[in-house]
């Protein structure tokens, strides 16, 4: 569907032009748009993360679901500063279109690290009132299992090494679309 995908990136960047006062280009409406979906927006700037920000589930239009991710992605993601109009042109736009969450079972640590399939997984981690996720993208900077669910356990607040009864996992698959390089 990649005209779903023009459409979503074209939704994600007027969102944040918007806020800027610039003028949005014109998206056609399409039915999957006003049906439930998750997203993750993913800004990057000169190939280096600028923003992510995402729902889990899909609980809101996805067209609502993919610019209120933008504009939070862009003004809202603790890790960075508000992104400036400035910076809007070099600007990379990346959605992903989240999979519902599927548990997985497991008896320990190591059978659910056997489970796991580098570059199709994201995964969502809980342990008690901690939670994080990893998109499947991830997986190209952190390839082994290991080291990707030691630090999706860093991300939730958690010692890269703790497991513990408590400790649930959730996996999902992404389809996504990137902008061209600026």
């Amino acid at each position: 569907m990649p005209d779903l995908g023009n459409a979503l990136l074209a939704l994600a960047r007027n969102a944040i032009a918007g806020h800027f006062g610039q003028a949005a280009v014109d998206v056609a409406d399409r039915p999957e748009l006003h049906e439930p979906g998750a997203t993750f927006v993913t800004l990057t700037r000169h190939g280096q993360l600028r923003g992510c920000i995402g729902s889990l589930e899909a609980w809101r239009p996805l067209g609502q679901d993919v610019r209120d991710n933008a504009l939070a992605a862009a003004f809202r993601d603790p890790r960075f500063a508000p992104l400036t109009a400035g910076e809007l042109p070099s600007i990379r736009v990346e959605v992903s279109l989240l999979t519902p969450p599927e548990p997985m079972s497991f008896a320990d640590e190591a059978d659910a690290l056997a489970q796991l399939h580098p570059d199709i997984d994201g995964v969502i981690l809980t342990a008690g009132r901690r939670r994080a996720t990893f998109l499947p993208q991830v997986w190209e900077q952190l390839p082994a299992p290991a080291g990707f669910i030691a630090h999706l356990k860093q991300k939730a607040g958690l010692p890269a090494d703790y497991w513990g009864p408590d400790v649930r996992l959730e996996r999902y698959a992404v389809r996504k679309w990137k902008e061209a390089q600026p």
